[in-house]
């Protein structure tokens, strides 16, 4: 019988990227996000299960956790769905903005995960956290983000404590720099020009598809075997402020 994983952001960059890959290595997957186009179409390509819901509402919880456990235990729940807003320095931050990272961020993954958790802990299962490099070190225009980067990695931490001896796996990727369609647009509140200068000069930044198969690659990993933490950086990137980018672009 085939595995059975949910994967939250779905409709676009790592989320969907996931989808596809567990999807090929022969996962029963479903799929959630809040764009419902997106999601059928996603279904009509791979088979997938869909459900939408808005995460950061009691309600979209609800109904995306009764969904996937309508149809058995969920054996790997993948903690996409996230984002940043704005660049503001700490003295100009809008509170709204951070705000709302930290309720798509952190609440929304706690309420999730607090859902599906007590099958795992009767069946056995992974959680996947897809993180941040946000939640190891802070950079200036990135104290929203950061906060809530940080406050996110501050559950799987502590529930690797408090589940040990349960067979739950809590496994952590934190990326650096993945270029994306829709991450730093979002950022920049549809900027594309913005968005652009993100990765402008940056010779091969991470990929969707390479932090999928990284979530792939760890739940496919013999059950005793657990990846704490995993930080993945493209070899441009050495650190969240030091890049290296060609010259004169």
């Amino acid at each position: 019988m085939a595995r059975r994983a949910l994967v939250t952001g779905a409709t676009s960059g790592i989320g969907e990227a996931t989808v596809r890959a567990l999807v090929a290595d022969g996962y029963q997957v479903i799929a959630t996000g809040r764009r419902v186009e997106r999601l059928e179409k996603l279904s009509a390509e791979l088979g997938c299960e869909i459900v939408a819901g808005d995460l950061s509402t009691d309600e979209g919880v609800a109904a995306v956790a009764e969904y996937a456990l309508s149809g058995g235990p969920v054996d790997v729940l993948v903690n996409n769905a996230g984002g940043a807003l704005g660049t503001d320095t700490v003295l100009e931050g809008k509170v709204n903005e951070w705000r709302r990272m930290y309720e798509i961020n952190v609440i929304a993954t706690l309420q999730l995960t607090q859902a599906l958790l007590p099958q795992m802990i009767e069946h056995g299962g992974d959680v996947v956290f897809i993180s941040s490099t946000a939640g190891h070190g802070t950079y200036p225009g990135g104290g929203g983000y950061v906060a809530a980067k940080h406050a996110e990695r501050q559950i799987p931490n502590t529930l690797r404590l408090e589940l040990v001896g349960k067979p739950v796996r809590i496994i952590d990727i934190a990326p650096g720099m993945v270029k994306t369609a829709e991450f730093s647009l979002n950022r920049y509140h549809g900027d594309q020009e913005k968005a652009d200068d993100v990765y402008a000069g940056v010779e091969n930044p991470l990929l969707a598809e390479d932090i999928a198969e990284i979530v792939r690659w760890a739940v496919s990993l013999p059950a005793h075997v657990n990846i704490d933490t995993l930080i993945v950086r493209p070899v441009a990137q050495a650190s969240n402020t030091l890049v290296a980018r060609n010259q004169g672009v």
